[in-house]
């Protein structure tokens, strides 16, 4: 897959015309995947590359900022990085991350038309949402890209909401799923268990003299849709594809009885360390890690003693909760 920041260069986007869906896919949900597909049939049956047009900042943190009010923005579910592992996994051939700015939020809908999709991608196709608006004060709607479309020699197609047991599947459902810790939920609005991915870093080495070891990662966005102490599965400390994940606790959140700094880390505590890594061969490596299930919010403690029999119970908790909910076993090869 092709990334793009910022429009691609004009002799590629000249040589050939892609199909194109616009959006932020924070969090590349049901939904998402649904229209990607549709993204993907079309492309393939016009022999055009797929593309989506994404942004960052999210135009919601930018004009939050703006206003002064960057407590308004929506929390974040998740990172560029994991976004764009998303859309590769959905059969995208080309994403442009757009960086939005005044000049982007200033573009009156004819502008963003003719020099974006026009010029800019050479759209020959476009797929939007039910609820699409794009320009200055999100004044272009549907019906004038479809108008637009036609007067250029592009076809202009919506697609309607995605529902699941009769409820729309948006980010912001799967915002509030996360932010009230129901991760199964927010696994069945997602189509996968909500992960996050990065790579480890070194921390202040706090949790081995605590005796319990982490991995951190950090997120990317001051205020992410879950936060607190979660079960977790990590993939990417074995030595091949195939290896199984580790089991593990994480605390996802600003670490209050340790740090005010107020970044985000995920430090993540394997449950059974690899042997075969040593002592120092978890960092470096590009995790990903899946949140399951919340056991509760971060606390404040008001000494490290307090601090290490309480993550002593969070282990412990994850270790009962983990034997009730075992993986599942891989299939043998050649069964029926």
């Amino acid at each position: 897959m092709q990334v793009f920041r910022g429009l691609p260069p004009p002799l590629l986007s000249a040589a050939r015309r892609c199909a194109l869906t616009i959006g932020n896919f924070d969090g590349v949900h049901r939904g998402h995947q649904a229209m990607l597909a549709l993204l993907t049939s079309e492309a393939r049956h016009r022999a055009l590359p797929s593309c989506v047009l994404t942004f960052e900042p999210h135009p919601r943190d930018w004009f939050a900022r703006l206003s002064g009010r960057p407590e308004t923005a929506p929390a974040r579910i998740g990172t560029l990085r994991d976004k764009l592992a998303e859309l590769e996994r959905c059969g995208i051939d080309r994403v442009v991350v757009a960086r939005f700015d005044s000049r982007f939020a200033a573009q009156s809908p004819q502008a963003f038309i003719d020099d974006v999709l026009r010029r800019g991608l050479n759209a020959g196709y476009v797929l939007v949402g039910d609820d699409f608006h794009f320009g200055a004060r999100r004044a272009g709607s549907y019906a004038m890209l479809d108008t637009a479309g036609a007067a250029a020699g592009f076809d202009v197609a919506r697609m309607m909401s995605y529902e699941v047991h009769g409820l729309r599947v948006s980010s912001s459902a799967v915002r509030e799923a996360l932010g009230a810790g129901d991760m199964e939920r927010a696994a069945a609005l997602m189509g996968r268990p909500y992960t996050i991915s990065g790579h480890a870093i070194h921390g202040r080495k706090l949790g081995r003299e605590l005796g319990f070891r982490t991995l951190n990662l950090r997120f990317g966005h001051p205020r992410p849709a879950a936060m607190g102490i979660f079960v977790v599965r990590v993939h990417g400390l074995g030595d091949g594809a195939g290896d199984a994940p580790v089991d593990g606790v994480a605390s996802l959140g600003v670490r209050p009885t340790v740090e005010d700094a107020g970044r985000v880390l995920l430090e993540v505590h394997c449950l059974q360390w690899p042997a075969a890594l040593g002592s120092e061969g978890g960092y470096g490596r590009c995790l990903r890690v899946e949140l399951l299930h919340k056991l509760h919010d971060e606390r404040r403690y008001d000494s490290l003693e307090s601090l290490r029999a309480g993550i002593a119970q969070d282990v412990q908790d994850a270790r009962t909760w983990l034997a009730a909910h075992p993986l599942p076993k891989p299939q043998a090869a050649g069964g029926v």
